[in-house]
């Protein structure tokens, strides 16, 4: 469970959903601030750390962007009612509704709350991105592997040999740095949703980014170097991308930089170090400490730290052996996710850096990525950018007269710090062993037949999850789905409930044999229209989730009790998201993939695409009422009615 969900009732999934309605046709190009090796303790904002680098009080909103609203008080709370009714008897529900009457009255402390949180809007260029950085991601505890950092799996490759693979893996980082220097030249189109333009500040965040462990509270540190880390055998590498001329290496010269890391690292290393980084984040904080105590562990520790970002060359994992397309898909989604264990690459990362890319032996590709400082869109931006970059065969044209050799780091690891190692390696295998996951193309039809029958291909797909998991368990499951805030200044996101009155109406209709297609019809738009109209008022900032967690979080940093509503079953049932889902749309033929955010819940990340849809999938073993079989099948069949009801419909003009 996540820590919003223990401390706020919150979920934290951050995933963007932004990429449905970003019009492309009214893409212009904008100017960014950059920044340059900065270390952020305990929390500077984004626009705060553009602000301390240029040493300047000037502007600090680069865009000229709105700042988030603070919602009003009676909207979110009315809206809040109608999205806990699915999960309340009429009793329950009745004592839900009096303790949002009174929260919300006069003389009630909801408005008290409200004052304080308009208050601090007024402070803030953004009220929420402090709290939510903080809370979400680096106050929480639980190791970013399966609980925080999704997977994104590329196309298969078959590598025949290993200069194929290292020949992919240098095209990959030539790639990524090609795209860097878009990023840099603030030449990456601002992304609009209709006429309102992106905050574009997360592209800064990409690279050269890296968590820090520290016990309570992480932090972050931003930094702009020329070199990546490279992982191979779980040794760690300092490798160079630019020669001591300063031009940067061709491929050739990669690959034959890559050669050598390999020829240092034949055996896997005695004590891995990067498996460290899978552990709790307290634990993980106290075994840096200890290892920072050594001056050569200090040198090692900060060099990864300050990359631009790491390769992992993965030993293979059988890929080619497995039966068809989803058994790959789902093999692959392991890789990105947490390496597949101690015994396999879950040593071979270092799952504090942003962003990991992963080449393996035999075709796996992919990359994992730390999700505090960006949410998936500028992730899938750049796999498409790597991928077409490596179809298209592009090489670099330049050369450096004098590469720089890889450097092996050293770490001078203590038998306190061998224990730990060994604790992160059991915890790990644990959370291989109980992350179940099922990932699947869904060919029959994809958004082009949606987008036909005049319906939003998203909602659409997230009204199939809902009928999936009546049908499974007979009963509303909340369902969270990401909505992109980037409209606003720092914006990040805010929770589409997708669970509601009509989304219950339209599974019970469809699993009613007695009743008519043109009413089942009826109860399907009508949930997709909820939904749709759920999500615009979600990407305006004017969901109930975040608004709730401010008023939450202002009570706690005044001293205020907290309200009895955020105790009630409403609140509880309605926040415990069984149904946990983004959409991330890449162009290519990949998918993203997250572990679920409650132990008796499903996750469900998806790319859809013209024709179809891939889907990724995960439950926890653990609990005996979820597993990824029988939901796949659910989502499936009821992909298959609602086409047969549309279909149905249209020749029968319904």
């Amino acid at each position: 469970m996540t820590a919003l969900n223990r401390a706020a009732g919150t979920p934290y999934w951050p995933l963007t959903d932004c990429h449905k309605i970003i019009e492309p046709n009214m893409i212009r190009s904008i100017k960014l601030c950059g920044y340059r090796g900065l270390f952020l303790e305990p929390y500077a904002s984004s626009l705060q750390l553009i602000s301390n680098y240029a040493s300047t009080k000037a502007n600090l909103n680069v865009q000229s962007l709105p700042r988030l609203p603070v919602p009003k008080l009676n909207d979110t709370l009315n809206k809040y009612l109608k999205t806990v009714k699915p999960f309340l008897s009429d009793e329950e529900f009745a004592n839900t509704a009096k303790l949002v009457n009174e929260f919300g009255s006069q003389g009630g402390v909801g408005i008290k709350l409200q004052s304080l949180l308009e208050k601090r809007a007024e402070k803030h260029v953004n009220w929420l991105e402090e709290w939510w950085l903080n809370t979400a991601y680096l106050e929480y505890r639980d190791p970013v592997v399966v609980y925080s950092s999704p997977g994104l799996v590329f196309p298969f490759r078959k590598f025949n040999n290993q200069d194929e693979q290292l020949h992919y893996a240098a095209k990959t980082l030539l790639a990524s740095l090609e795209y860097k220097a878009l990023i840099d030249g603030d030449k990456i189109p601002v992304e609009m949703m209709g006429k309102s333009p992106l905050d574009m500040s997360q592209y800064k965040k990409i690279f050269g980014t890296c968590r820090i462990p520290c016990e309570k509270r992480d932090k972050l540190s931003f930094n702009d170097t020329k070199y990546f880390t490279v992982i191979h055998n779980n040794h760690i590498f300092h490798v160079d991308l630019w020669g001591n001329d300063n031009k940067r290496l061709s491929e050739d010269q990669i690959v034959h930089a890559l050669k050598k890391v390999i020829e240092l690292s034949k055996s896997p290393a005695t004590e891995a170090i990067g498996v460290l980084t899978s552990d709790n984040r307290d634990n993980w904080a106290k075994a840096y400490q200890a290892l920072s105590k050594d001056k050569v562990n200090r040198e090692s520790l900060g060099d990864v730290e300050r990359s631009l970002a790491v390769l992992c060359l993965d030993a293979a994992c059988g890929l080619w052996r497995a039966a068809d397309k989803g058994a790959r898909q789902t093999l692959a989604a392991a890789q990105t996710i947490h390496g597949g264990g101690s015994a396999a690459n879950a040593a071979n990362r270092w799952f504090d850096k942003t962003v990991q890319f992963i080449v393996g032996a035999d075709g796996v590709t992919g990359l994992t990525y730390e999700h505090s400082p960006a949410e998936g869109q500028p992730i899938a931006v750049l796999t498409d950018f790597i991928i077409n970059y490596i179809d298209k065969g592009k090489s670099s044209t330049e050369s450096s007269s004098s590469p720089k050799d890889p450097v092996k780091l050293n770490f001078n690891v203590s038998s306190d710090v061998v224990d730990m190692i060994s604790t992160a390696k059991t915890n790990v295998d644990k959370l291989v062993a109980d992350l179940e996951l099922n990932c699947f193309t869904f060919d029959k039809y994809g958004k082009n037949f949606i987008k036909s029958q005049k319906l939003s291909p998203d909602s659409y797909l997230q009204m199939a999850m809902q009928y999936a998991f009546y049908r499974l368990h007979a009963t509303p499951g909340a369902h969270y789905e990401s909505a992109a805030t980037r409209m606003y200044t720092g914006g990040r996101t805010e929770t589409i409930r997708s669970c509601s009155p009509e989304s219950v109406e339209f599974a019970r209709a469809m699993l009613d044999a007695g009743r008519a297609p043109h009413l089942k019809l009826h109860a399907m738009r009508q949930a997709i229209d909820a939904h749709k109209n759920y999500t615009v008022q979600a990407l305006q900032g004017f969901g109930v989730d975040r608004h709730l967690l401010g008023l939450k979080l202002i009570a706690l940093e005044n001293g205020i009790e907290i309200p009895k509503l955020y105790s009630d079953e409403g609140y509880r049932r309605s926040a415990h998201m069984r149904i946990s889902t983004s959409q991330v749309a890449c162009k290519c033929d990949g998918f993203m993939c997250y572990g679920p955010l409650v132990v008796d819940g499903y996750a469900t990340c998806y790319n859809p695409r013209d024709d179809d849809v891939n889907f990724g999938t995960s439950a926890f073993r653990r609990h005996p009422d979820t597993g990824c079989g029988p939901y796949r099948g659910a989502l499936e069949r009821s992909l298959h009615d609602m086409h047969d009801l549309l279909l149905l419909a249209a020749k029968s003009k319904l």
